[in-house]
C-alpha cells in the first residue's frame, strides 16, 4: 500500500447503504468469520448480514449471556467468552477457534470500547489501548494460521474518525502523566489503522489481506459511558436520548462498509487501506476537520505501523505471525 492507493475506486454503494444490500445475492457458504461485538450495534448487524448470506459466524464475547440472548433467533453462530482486555481470555477464546475450525475467511474486528473513565489493565496498561488495540492485536496473531490456511483470508479492523485527534503518543501510550478519555480514543483508533497496514504488508504473500474503516457515526452501545448530557451538549441526542446529530447513521449503515471491506471484489488484490462510506478513503490534510472524512497520514505511515508492530509484540508476548 502506497499513498497513492488511498483513493476512492467509485463503489456503486454509499453513505446511506444498509447492510442487507452490501451482502444481497452473495453466497457465503463456505466461510467462516469471527466478528467481536458480533451481538450488538454494528457487530449484531454484521453478524445477521453474515449468517442470512450463509456464513457461519463465531462471536467471541465479554457476557456470552447477553449476547446469547441478542443472537437466539439468529442461525448459523456461536458464541464463545473473550474479554478483549483480559489477554490469557483472548488467547483461551483463540484456542477454543483453533480447536472447532480449520481455517478462516474473515476476522473483523468490531468490538470497542470509547471515552471511557480512566481504568488500567493488566500490567497496569490503559484501558481503551487494550480493549481496542491490544486485545485484537494478539487475537489476530493467534488465529493467524487459520487466515492463511484461507488462502484469501481479510481481517477488517473498525477505526474511526475519531484517529484524527491524536497519532500514536510514542511518549507516554499509557497516559502515566495525566489522563484524556477523548485522547486515549483517539490513540487507540490510530493504532487500529495503523495495525491493519502492517498486518497486510506481512500477510499479504499468505493471501492474509487487512483493512481499517471508520463506520460513520452511529449512536450504539459504544456510547454507554458517556452521560447523556455530554453527547446532547455534541448535539448528537435530545433528551430523550433521541438522535439529532447530522449526517448520523443507523447501525446498519454503520456495519455496511465493514461488510464490503469484507466482500467487495473491487478489494481483491488490495490491502493496507482505510476505508469510509463503502469505498477507499482520501488522505485528508492535518488541519481538516475531523467530519470532513479521509483518513490523517500518520495513520496509514508504514514506518509507524512497523513500528507499532514491534511494541505491541514487546507488550503482549503474542506469537509473531505472520513472520
Amino acid at each position: 500500500m502506497t499513498m497513492t492507493d488511498q483513493q476512492p475506486v467509485g463503489s456503486s454503494f454509499s453513505a446511506v447503504t444498509p447492510a442487507e444490500d452490501i451482502v444481497a445475492g452473495r453466497d457465503l457458504s463456505r466461510m467462516t468469520a469471527v466478528v467481536t461485538g458480533g451481538y450488538s450495534g454494528l457487530g449484531l448487524e454484521t453478524t445477521r448480514a453474515l449468517t442470512a448470506a450463509g456464513a457461519r459466524v463465531i462471536v467471541p464475547a465479554r457476557r456470552p449471556h447477553v449476547a446469547g440472548a441478542a443472537l437466539q433467533e439468529v442461525k448459523g453462530c456461536e458464541v464463545i467468552p473473550m474479554d478483549l482486555a483480559d489477554l490469557d481470555s483472548v488467547r483461551c477464546a483463540a484456542a477454543h477457534i483453533s480447536d472447532s475450525v480449520d481455517r478462516l475467511d474473515l476476522l473483523m474486528a468490531v468490538a470497542g470500547v470509547m471515552a471511557t473513565p480512566e481504568r488500567r489493565v493488566g500490567p497496569g496498561w490503559e484501558g481503551q489501548l487494550t480493549a481496542n488495540h491490544f486485545g485484537h492485536f494478539t487475537l489476530t496473531c493467534e488465529l493467524y494460521p487459520l487466515l492463511a490456511a484461507a488462502g484469501g483470508a481479510r481481517v477488517v479492523v473498525n477505526s474511526s474518525a475519531g484517529h484524527t485527534l491524536t497519532g500514536f503518543r510514542w511518549h507516554d501510550p499509557h497516559f502515566r502523566t495525566g489522563y484524556d478519555k477523548w485522547l486515549a480514543y483517539g490513540q487507540s483508533k490510530t493504532a487500529n489503522a495503523l495495525f491493519a497496514v502492517h498486518l497486510d504488508a506481512l500477510g499479504h504473500r499468505d493471501g492474509v489481506r487487512a483493512f481499517a474503516l471508520h463506520p460513520g457515526k452511529i449512536i450504539t452501545g459504544l456510547q454507554r459511558e458517556m452521560a447523556l448530557k455530554e453527547q446532547m451538549d455534541r448535539g448528537w441526542v435530545d433528551q430523550h436520548g433521541n438522535v439529532i446529530g447530522a449526517d448520523f447513521k443507523t447501525p446498519s449503515q454503520g456495519a455496511a462498509t465493514g461488510l464490503w471491506a469484507a466482500t467487495s471484489p473491487l478489494l481483491d488484490g488490495r490491502g493496507g487501506l482505510y476505508l469510509e462510506d463503502c469505498d477507499i478513503a482520501r488522505v485528508s490534510a492535518p488541519d481538516q476537520p475531523m467530519d470532513d472524512g479521509g483518513v490523517r497520514a500518520y495513520a496509514i505511515d508504514p514506518d509507524e505501523a512497523a513500528r507499532l508492530w514491534d511494541l505491541s509484540l514487546a507488550a503482549t508476548g503474542a506469537t509473531p505471525n505472520p513472520r
